[in-house]
């Protein structure tokens, strides 16, 4: 692994504050992790974030490399790429992009810990770092746990085509998802709101939260659960798991929200109908439903 040599000079300065002051645009939770993992290492030894560094201290700091293990895989994801953008089907169980938001502005810290999506991106495509894209071509996400269709844009003009389009309601979302117990009704429409009430950590159904509507179709009956096709009109944090548990039908697997038990949970973004960022045409994509979605249902719907 490539490493960069710095040796200090001046007065005693604390290991990560000198990280951060580098120029190399680490944020200073950044900068403790490379400590902390002995990415970045004083006089040849690994030192704690706080260590006070001296005249003459030799710092080391490893090269993070993209395009190795974290890119590895990446290819088989992806299902639609063209010069302006690209659709991958996003694994159950892998997160979006770290907690910390320093990877934001230095991508190399998406390298440090488990890998995200946005580090195998960095890896496999390192040119979407670059200036005028802003988080590595993100213009939604899915939860950690939800697999599918997610689109990544790879110039400015389609990152900020594809964000208004979001933003504006003019994508059309379908979601395939399995649920606790059987709706009344085939069809079905939820319209309320969304918010995170004061003195609750998890975002619910609130009268003072923000319009929030889900559509659903009844495709599939188990014993005692449901296969739905599920069109979000709106895009509110965990709207989709936060709603069918509202009215009693929990996606199934989902820990959160009180959903029976499921392999994993069974929440996946299907399809995508909008038009393309730049030539205007209607775009279709879609992402079959993974393996472990199909043997999860398999398994659940004779219970």
């Amino acid at each position: 692994m490539k490493k960069n040599k710095l040796v200090y000079s001046g007065l005693p300065c604390r290991l990560d504050v000198f990280l951060v002051e580098t120029g190399e645009n680490f944020s200073r939770s950044f900068a403790r992790k490379l400590a902390e993992q002995g990415l970045a290492t004083v006089n040849g030894e690994q030192k704690r974030p706080s260590f006070l560094l001296g005249d003459g201290d030799v710092v080391e700091v490893a090269g993070l490399n993209a395009g190795k293990a974290q890119g590895a895989g990446f290819e088989s994801l992806v299902i639609f790429e063209d010069k302006h953008f690209l659709a991958v089907e996003k694994p159950a169980g892998v997160a979006v992009h770290p907690n910390s938001p320093g990877w934001e502005t230095n991508p190399s810290a998406t390298l440090i810990g488990e890998p995200t999506l946005v580090s195998m991106i960095f890896s496999a495509r390192p040119a979407m770092a670059k200036p005028g894209i802003e988080r590595l071509g993100l213009v939604h996400r899915l939860d950690r746990d939800t697999s599918g269709l997610m689109l990544l844009a790879k110039t400015e003009e389609a990152q900020q085509t594809l964000k208004e389009g979001f933003r504006e309601r003019l994508m059309e979302k379908t979601y395939i998802g399995a649920v606790g117990g059987i709706p009344a009704k085939k069809h079905g429409l939820i319209d309320a709101p969304i918010g995170r009430a004061s003195g609750y950590k998890k975002i619910k159904v609130w009268e003072y939260g923000r319009e929030a509507v889900t559509e659903y179709t009844v495709k599939e009956k188990g014993k005692n659960c449901a296969l739905l096709h599920i069109h979000p009109m709106t895009g509110r944090t965990n709207q989709i798991r936060i709603h069918l548990a509202h009215i009693g039908h929990p996606i199934m697997g989902d820990k959160l929200y009180g959903g029976p038990d499921a392999q994993r949970m069974l929440l996946h973004s299907f399809s995508l109908v909008f038009s393309h960022p730049v030539t205007g045409k209607e775009t279709r994509l879609e992402s079959p439903l993974p393996e472990d979605f199909k043997a999860a249902w398999k398994a659940v719907k004779k219970l």
